[in-house]
């Protein structure tokens, strides 16, 4: 059965939900912006039809390198990474921007972006 979750940036300006099964593992991936911003992410990409973004994507940046297929989208307040992805492919979660989740407590595994 799915839970909706709640999360939000840092400074509450991007607030989004989701739906899915309890969250008890996390991904890290070892590409070299995801080692700088250090998220821990939701490990499998969640459904666009359980997924509700954030509606006011001008408060959002979205910064893309590489190949871009990746759109890692930050607040453009205070810098938070919250979520990245799209309809099309479904959307991985900054696993620190859910409300009440204890990101720390998570077994998390690792995604080798860096080979990718």
């Amino acid at each position: 059965m799915k839970k909706r979750y709640k999360a939000r940036c840092h400074c509450g300006a991007i607030r989004f939900a989701f739906r899915a099964e309890e969250i008890t593992v996390g991904k890290r991936c070892n590409c070299s912006i995801c080692i700088r911003k250090g998220a821990v992410m939701s490990a499998q990409y969640i459904p666009a039809e359980d997924f509700e973004p954030h509606q006011d994507m001008s408060l959002l940046s979205d910064y893309r390198w590489g190949d871009g297929d990746v759109n890692h989208l930050f607040c453009k307040r205070c810098g938070i990474y919250p979520y990245h992805g799209d309809d099309a492919c479904g959307y991985r979660v900054n696993l620190g921007c859910v409300e009440g989740l204890d990101v720390l407590a998570l077994e998390i595994g690792l995604i080798d972006g860096r080979s990718m």
